[in-house]
């Protein structure tokens, strides 16, 4: 786990490979304004996991309430986290994530059969579909960490076997949907993201000019700075530097 930072907590939950260090560039911007935790997703590959890693974090270190950023994937884990202890959640930020609705393609749900055989297919085929912004900083954590091919394909599984709608219907939580431009995200379709407008009273929405499903990666001073003053606006009883 990765944690710096000063001010209101705010926890970072990576996409779909899982090591945090994907979401790096966005980690660090944000340390600039908050208390950061960014975790790694753990290798069971549900949901209910994931938040009780994250709470089981959050109560290690005192920290009654905090920001749940997820990015990707990590925002099925955010609005889980929302919907079932919003007792601990002063805001949810959701960056580029499956939205209500959402079914995998076709060959990636072929993929799911055999993924110690196919998993590699995925991993080839993703830095073509992201080569317009693909940062070098995943790169480098694609080249030093260890990824578990079975565990992606169990939060595959996850995307549509979870009821997302549900769990934003009881999410009360100010909430920020943040996406990428609709023609530079090839990987989550911006209207697909967009559901959480429509299912999340109150919901938000921020559109990162010029990039992809990358934004917060690529644009990651941008990206904080967009956190940083829905977060100032939506809790106003948290000083955000």
């Amino acid at each position: 786990m990765f944690e710096r930072g000063s001010g209101p907590a705010l926890v970072v939950i990576p996409g779909f490979p899982g090591p945090w260090q994907f979401a790096a560039p966005a980690v660090h911007a944000l340390s600039a304004h908050f208390h950061v935790l960014a975790m790694s997703l753990g290798a069971e590959g549900t949901l209910e996991g994931e938040v009780n890693r994250i709470v089981a974090c959050l109560d290690q270190r005192g920290i009654d309430r905090a920001v749940i950023c997820g990015i990707s994937f990590g925002g099925l884990i955010a609005a889980r986290l929302a919907a079932t202890h919003p007792e601990r959640t002063s805001a949810l930020v959701l960056v580029s994530s499956p939205g209500p609705g959402t079914r995998l393609r076709a060959r990636h749900r072929f993929y799911l059969r055999l993924p110690w055989l196919f998993g590699p297919l995925f991993l080839i085929e993703t830095p073509f579909r992201l080569r317009r912004e693909l940062h070098w900083s995943q790169i480098a954590a694609l080249l030093t960490t260890r990824i578990s091919l079975s565990a992606m394909a169990r939060r595959a599984r996850v995307i549509e076997s979870t009821d997302i709608a549900a769990d934003c219907r009881r999410i009360v939580a100010p909430t920020l949907v943040v996406t990428g431009e609709a023609r530079l995200d090839p990987v989550v379709p911006v209207a697909n993201t967009l559901e959480y407008l429509r299912a999340i009273p109150g919901a938000q929405h921020a559109v990162l000019q010029g990039t992809g499903h990358l934004g917060s990666v690529t644009r990651s001073a941008e990206f904080a700075e967009v956190v940083r003053t829905f977060v100032a606006r939506s809790a106003p009883h948290k000083e955000v530097a």
